[in-house]
This record gives C-alpha cells, structure tokens and sequence, in this order.
C-alpha cells in the first residue's frame, strides 16, 4: 500500500492512498516518542499545533512524528484507531479507493479553551472534533457556569433593592 502527504481541502496537509485499501486494513501506526501528559503540556504549551495522541487513560501521549500525524479528522472516516500493546493503529473502516484521503475521528477529549472547530466538510459534520462525552462534559459546564452567574445576578439585585 503506498500513502503519499499532499495538500488537503480539511487541514493542511494530508495523508492519500495511491492504492486501494480494503475493510480491515491496517493502514498505519500512530508512532513516536512517549511522553507524559505533563511533559507533552509543557513542551507544546505556546505550540498552537501538535501532533499528541492519547494512550489509554490520557496519562501518556505520544508524541506523532510519522505518516500517521498527517492523517486528518473527519466526521465521516473511512479509518478508525485501535490502541492494541500501547500501540496505535489507524485501520480502514470501509474500502478506501486510491487517490482518497484517508481521515478518523480524533474524539478529542482535552484542549482547554480551544474550540477544535472541524473543517471536514462531511454532510453531517459536527462542527467540532472534540468526542461526543467531551462535548457533553463543556454543554454541562457551560450551564453550570451560566446557572451560576445567573443566580449571582438575581442575588445582587435582590441586595440592591432592599
């Protein structure tokens, strides 16, 4: 299987298949250095890009430096990863036609502030690539934190007419 990195319309670059790839395949490994979670923070805390993926509990990352860092988020993949001895695996979820680009959901679960807007362009994109548990843990947040302010407002107000 031959996968080449060229210009991608969702990120950059991306990672293209010059062959075709069958349901099943492994399609790459995520690779390089292992770091902690702390480590990775405080390398890239001024990088607004990295290249981190998350091993089993999110305490070890690894620290992509391969093909599979070119490998761009889509809500529609054609790949999905498989963590199996601490390795990471990107594997074909359908057959993939030569010339495509090969995508999988990153389910990101950890960006601060940072909104992870997603540019796939899939029919029923998501707008972000953030993972379904992520998005509901900030929709509760969120409206805890307004709950709060709104209670702090009615409080004062109730002061301020005594």
């Amino acid at each position: 299987m031959g996968l080449i990195i060229r210009s991608s319309a969702i990120h950059a670059a991306g990672c293209y298949t010059t062959t075709a790839i069958r349901k099943g395949t492994r399609v790459a490994e995520y690779d390089g250095p292992r770091l902690s979670k702390r480590e990775a923070d405080r390398c890239y805390e001024q990088s607004p890009i990295t290249y981190l993926f998350g091993l089993g509990n999110g305490s070890i990352v690894i620290d992509g430096h391969c093909m599979a860092m070119f490998i761009n988020h889509s809500c529609n993949p054609n790949c999905e990863t498989e963590e199996v001895d601490g390795r990471v695996w990107i594997t074909a979820i359908r057959d993939i036609a030569p010339g495509e680009e090969i995508t999988y959901d990153y389910c990101l679960y950890d960006g601060g502030d940072d909104e992870a807007v997603c540019n796939c362009g899939a029919k029923k994109c998501r707008g972000t690539m953030y993972s379904h548990e992520e998005r509901s843990r900030r929709r509760v947040a969120a409206k805890k934190a307004a709950s709060g302010k709104r209670d702090k407002r009615k409080t004062g107000k109730t002061a301020r007419a005594r």
